[in-house]
């Protein structure tokens, strides 16, 4: 399995800036990355009118659009008292040969390592103090007085990957 590591932190934190500034970063040193996030909100990437969009509403429960340069996997569940998503059960469903690290944003109470991202403007609590798996800080203002674990400069997306990196080659 490749390795996972998670970012936490609460809506708004920047989480999403800082992965889409981070994930070219990550390529550049050769890496293959795979994604998940978590959303409590309801999603629809499929354009509708579009023929795979048609037939998946048509009441596929599993819909895989195959193109030459990406495959989409849709599951439809018809559950309304469906439990969130699992983590392990998204994990399993990646092709874990062709990916050398999985980044998580989202499911930040499962025990994976992750990188807690605050904006303290938002004055949100801490993670870090309660979840031992946070295993760096970062944020866009210094990290809190007597915080331990490395501070990360959310502004500067490359501190992000060259402690990954480095966490990837000691793991």
């Amino acid at each position: 399995m490749a390795p996972v590591i998670g970012f936490a932190g609460y809506s708004g934190s920047g989480k999403t800036t800082l992965l889409e500034n981070l994930i070219p970063l990550l390529k550049s040193n050769g890496l293959r990355i795979g994604l998940v996030k978590h959303s409590h909100h309801d999603i629809d990437p499929d354009k509708p009118g579009k023929d795979s969009y048609r037939l998946r509403h048509a009441g596929c429960s599993q819909t895989l659009l195959a193109t030459k340069a990406r495959h989409m996997l849709y599951f439809e569940y018809a559950e309304p008292d469906r439990d969130e998503p699992q983590l392990d059960e998204c994990l399993s469903q990646l092709d874990h040969s062709k990916l050398d690290l999985i980044l998580v944003e989202g499911f930040r109470d499962e025990p994976i390592a992750k990188i807690e991202v605050h904006r303290p403007s938002y004055g949100k609590p801490l993670f870090y103090p309660q979840d031992k798996n946070i295993i760096a800080f970062a944020s866009d203002e210094a990290a809190p007085e007597g915080c331990l674990l490395p501070y990360l400069d959310s502004n500067t997306p490359q501190s992000v990957a060259d402690f990954i990196v480095q966490w990837l080659q000691e793991g």
